[in-house]
């Protein structure tokens, strides 16, 4: 959607209400009380009435929206710039955009947006012939009084993320291109490098069916629990770009993107950015959907109830 679309079909916050109830009213609305589906719509004071129990529904109510003040302009215009520009934006850069006053409020309405962007990736696995590889994020965590920072893969400044990309094999006689094709990407936040925790997260993120490639680090040892087929690929970090190349190129790319847009990112909160990123890049050839999808996602009250 180009910004002037967006802006005739978005011009008043009454415009966004309505756009707002026929997302609810596609993503189904359901009951608190009974559960029921089927509800009627009471104009004069704008709530879903269920047929079931009579309970009323607020148009935000069970939604990412609920409990926001902001106007639904506001949610609007941030998923707008959340998905269909190329490179992130700040919660600061957003308040100026926005003209609200206070910063809380615009910072807490992206979080939600974020989150909702990592439920909605979280629907779907990855299968076929998957790469795995383990990142380090540089964010700020916090350090115990008297504690010595540490370097390298223990330090306290570094995050650890579990990165995994579909790569199919092609035939491409160009030589500046890797001969995989990439598919859909998960990145993960994990505590720890240990073999129980990847296989944790590789079995909620990857189909039982996939075959995973790796390299020869200890914590994929027992992979084969989990995947169908493991390959672990005994390469020199300097090549391991070209035997896992997606994973690296989608680390780089992350980074980047990080980097650009914030001055800092607490541990804590890096994986609703690394959402963020995945969502755009899971639907880059999404093109004008990728908005609508958005919407919908946080207008759909089945996630939140």
């Amino acid at each position: 959607m180009k910004l002037q679309t967006f802006i005739e079909d978005h011009y008043s916050e009454e415009a966004c209400r309505r756009a707002f109830k026929q997302y609810r009213l596609k993503a189904g609305v359901i009951c608190k009380q009974c559960r029921s589906a089927e509800h009627y719509w009471l104009s004069t004071i704008e709530h879903f009435k269920c047929k079931g129990c009579g309970f009323r529904t607020t148009l935000r109510s069970g939604t990412a929206l609920e409990a926001s003040k902001l106007p639904f302009r506001y949610w609007f215009m941030a998923m707008y710039f959340m998905t269909m520009t190329k490179k992130s934006m700040s919660a600061k850069e957003m308040q100026r955009q926005l003209g609200h006053k206070r910063y809380e409020p615009v910072w807490l309405m992206m979080h939600k947006i974020r989150l909702t962007m990592g439920k909605r990736d979280d629907i779907h696995k990855l299968n076929g012939e998957v790469e795995i590889d383990e990142a380090f994020f540089e964010t700020v965590n916090e350090i115990e009084e008297g504690e010595d920072l540490k370097r390298g893969r223990g330090s306290q400044r570094q995050t650890k993320v579990l990165v995994m990309a579909e790569s199919e094999a092609v035939k491409d006689e160009k030589k500046h291109r890797t001969n995989k094709r990439c598919g859909y990407f998960k990145m993960k936040v994990i505590e720890n490098t240990a073999s129980a925790t990847i296989n944790s997260e590789v079995e909620k993120a990857i189909e039982k069916t996939a075959v995973a490639t790796t390299d020869k680090y200890t914590c994929y040892a027992k992979l084969k629990e989990v995947v169908t087929e493991h390959r672990a690929i005994k390469c020199p970090s300097k090549e391991a770009h070209k035997w896992l190349p997606w994973v690296h190129t989608a680390i780089g790319n992350a980074k980047r993107t990080l980097l650009s847009a914030y001055h800092r990112i607490d541990g804590e909160y890096l994986q609703n950015y690394l959402n963020e990123f995945c969502y755009r890049l899971n639907r880059r050839y999404f093109g004008l959907d990728i908005f609508e999808r958005l919407a919908f996602a946080v207008a759909d009250s089945t996630w939140y109830n």
